[in-house]
Parts: C-alpha cells; sequence; structure tokens
C-alpha cells in the first residue's frame, strides 16, 4: 500500500473520529509514541508560540523539520482543539 493512501486513510479517520468525537482511534495513534510529556509540552508551546507570529516562513521551516512522531502529535492536538472550540 503507498504513503499516499495510508496518509489518505489516516485523515479520513481523523476525520470520522472528529465527527463521532471519539478519541480512541487518535489515542492509539498518541499512545505509542516515545515522547515523554515534557516533549510534548515543549512541542505546543513551540507550536502555539510560532502559528500566532505573523513570519509565516519561521514556522514553515521549524514545522518542516519535524519528526514524524512530531507531525503526529500535532495533528491530534488540532484535532482536539477543533472539538473543544465546537462543542461551545
Amino acid at each position: 500500500m503507498s504513503d499516499a493512501i495510508k496518509q489518505e486513510q489516516i485523515d479520513q479517520g481523523v476525520m470520522d473520529t472528529l465527527r463521532e468525537r471519539d478519541h480512541s482511534a487518535l489515542a492509539q495513534q498518541v499512545n505509542p509514541l516515545s515522547c515523554n510529556h515534557n516533549d510534548i509540552i515543549e512541542l505546543l508551546a513551540h507550536y502555539m508560540a510560532l502559528s500566532e507570529q505573523d513570519n509565516d516562513e519561521l514556522f514553515d521551516d521549524w514545522f518542516d523539520n519535524l519528526s514524524k512522531e512530531q507531525h503526529t502529535v500535532l495533528k491530534v492536538f488540532e484535532v482536539y482543539r477543533g472539538q473543544y472550540e465546537h462543542q461551545n
């Protein structure tokens, strides 16, 4: 199976999870990652700080150099954030 097809299936799974508000599929993606709590907090703090700036090039350079695990954490974070923002 090609990487593009796998990514499309993951993205579709994320969208299905977002609609269902069920975090179990997302937890399965994040729980086995080899990062600790501090790594996640640091990643999210850096992400939030850079995303609030007007320097898209700085953000893009930082984002492009993240590992696959870091991208997974950010994707799951954005799904959770989207769910909580649209709850109210």
